[in-house]
C-alpha cells in the first residue's frame, strides 16, 4: 500500500492507512507529535488508535531526546511465540483439560507468585545473567524500592487486559494444522511504576513548559533526568522480556506434560512498548515504538488480532520510511467502555465459537468485534513485513 503523509505538520508524519479514517482525537496527537521541535519523523501504523500522550501505533525518532509517554506505561510489553511438532491431529477434542492446566500454572489477573522464580527449577529457561538482573534493581529509582518483593514474584505472571495466552493451529501452506504457543505481556506493575514516575518528572521540567500536550514531554540528551529514564527503561525492557521467557518455559512444559513426544523450534521473541537506539540517513535517533514491532530486512515478529480471529508471523522487509517498523495488532477500533455498552456475552460466545476461552463479562472489552479486522490490517502494510505464517488460536487464556 505504501503511506500517506499528513497534512500540517513540521517534522514529516507518514500513515499507512487511512489519514481520514484514522479518529480526530488521534490525528491531533499525530499534528501534536509532529510539531516537536526534537522530533526527526513519524510513522504511524495501521493499527493506529488514541492514547495517553503519544497514540498507540506510532513509531517516533527523536534527536537527542525521549518522550516516555511516547512509549508508554508497559514498558517492553510485547510477544513470544515457538511452533511445535505437534499438529492439530494430536489435540483432543476437549481442549478445557489444556487450558485449565495453563491457568494453574501461570498466573493470570493481579495474581502473583507466592515465592519468587527459580530459573534453575524451569526446563528450556535461560539460565544466564538473573543475578546481575536483580541486583540492578538497587539502581533504579529510589521511590520503587519497597516493590523488588512484588516485581520478583509478578516475573512469570501474565496480567490482565489485552494480555494472554494461546495454542494456535497454523493456517495454510505446506504446515498446515502445525501447533504453536503464543503469549502476551510486558513489565506488570514495575514496568508501569517507573513509566508514571518518569512522566512525571519529564512534565515538571522547564524545556516542556509551551507543549501542545503535557503528557509529550521529553527528556534531553546528557542530563541527569534522562540518564535515569534509561537505566530504568532498559531495565524493565530486560523484565519484560524475562517475563515472557520464564512464561513460554513454563507454556511448554505444561504441553509437554499433555503431548510427551513433543519438540519447540527457537522461539520468537519481539516487543512492542519500547525505545531502540538506531540511525537513518545518517543521523542517530531515539526510535520510541508504542503498538509498534520493530520489522528490520529478515527481522521475525508476530502480530496479534483478537481472541477469536488469529495472528500472523512476520518477517519485516526493512522499510525505512517506517522506521523498520510494523503493527503491533489489530488496534482498538472501539474503547473498552464502549465495547461493554456495545456487546453482550452472548456475542462474545458466538464471536469466540470454536474457542477453549473465558466467554463471561469480565472479558466482553476483549471481544473481536473491538478490534479492527487484522486482515485489513495485514493488507495495508505489505510493504512493511510478508507473512511467514497465519495462526488461528483454539485455546485462549485471559487475565
Amino acid at each position: 500500500m505504501g503511506f500517506t503523509p499528513l497534512a500540517g505538520t513540521r517534522a514529516p508524519v507518514r500513515v499507512w492507512t487511512d489519514p481520514y479514517a484514522i479518529e480526530p482525537q488521534a490525528a491531533k496527537q499525530l499534528r501534536n507529535i509532529g510539531a516537536l521541535k526534537w522530533v526527526q519523523g513519524v510513522a504511524v501504523m495501521p493499527d493506529v488508535h488514541f492514547g495517553k500522550g503519544a497514540t498507540v501505533g506510532s513509531v517516533i525518532a527523536m534527536r537527542q531526546a525521549v518522550s516516555p509517554a511516547a512509549v508508554g506505561v508497559d514498558i517492553g510489553c510485547g510477544m513470544s511465540a515457538v511452533r511445535t511438532s505437534l499438529t492439530a491431529a494430536d489435540l483432543p477434542d476437549d481442549l478445557a483439560g489444556l487450558r485449565s492446566a495453563i491457568e494453574a500454572t501461570i498466573p493470570v489477573g493481579f495474581a502473583q507468585r507466592t515465592d519468587p522464580v527459580d530459573p534453575r527449577r524451569i526446563r528450556g529457561l535461560e539460565q544466564a545473567g538473573w543475578a546481575d538482573f536483580w541486583g540492578r534493581f538497587a539502581g533504579l529509582d529510589r521511590r520503587v524500592a519497597q516493590l523488588q518483593t512484588r516485581a520478583q514474584r509478578q516475573i512469570g505472571t501474565l496480567g490482565g487486559g489485552n494480555h494472554f495466552i494461546e495454542v494456535c493451529l497454523e493456517q495454510g501452506g505446506a504446515d498446515e494444522g502445525r501447533v504453536w504457543l503464543m503469549l502476551h505481556s510486558g513489565s506488570r506493575n514495575i514496568g508501569k511504576e517507573l513509566a508514571e514516575r518518569h512522566i512525571a518528572v519529564a512534565r515538571g521540567l522547564p524545556h516542556n513548559a509551551d507543549l501542545p500536550d503535557r503528557d509529550l514531554a521529553v527528556f534531553l540528551a546528557g542530563t541527569p533526568e534522562m540518564d535515569a529514564y534509561r537505566r530504568d527503561l532498559f531495565w524493565a525492557q530486560e523484565y519484560a522480556r524475562r517475563n515472557r521467557a520464564v512464561m513460554l518455559a513454563l507454556l511448554c512444559g505444561v504441553v509437554r506434560e499433555h503431548f510427551p513426544q513433543v519438540g519447540y523450534d527457537e522461539p520468537i521473541s519481539c516487543h512492542h512498548n519500547y525505545v531502540s537506539e538506531e540511525s537513518y540517513d545518517g543521523v542517530d535517533v531515539l526510535v520510541t515504538r508504542k503498538g509498534a514491532i520493530r520489522a528490520g530486512r529478515g527481522d521475525l515478529g508476530i502480530i496479534p488480532g483478537s481472541m477469536g480471529t488469529g495472528s500472523y508471523i512476520v518477517r519485516g522487509r526493512g522499510n525505512p520510511d517506517a522506521y523498520c517498523s510494523a503493527s503491533h495488532g489489530a488496534g482498538r477500533r472501539m474503547s473498552r467502555a464502549q465495547a461493554k455498552r456495545t456487546f453482550s456475552t452472548a456475542d462474545l460466545a458466538a464471536q469466540t465459537a470454536g474457542v477453549e476461552c473465558r466467554k463471561d463479562a469480565g472479558v466482553v472489552d476483549e471481544i473481536p468485534g473491538a478490534y479492527k479486522d487484522i486482515t485489513e490490517v495485514m493488507a495495508q502494510q505489505e510493504d512493511l513485513v510478508e507473512v511467514v505464517a497465519h495462526l488461528k488460536q483454539v485455546v485462549c487464556v485471559k487475565g
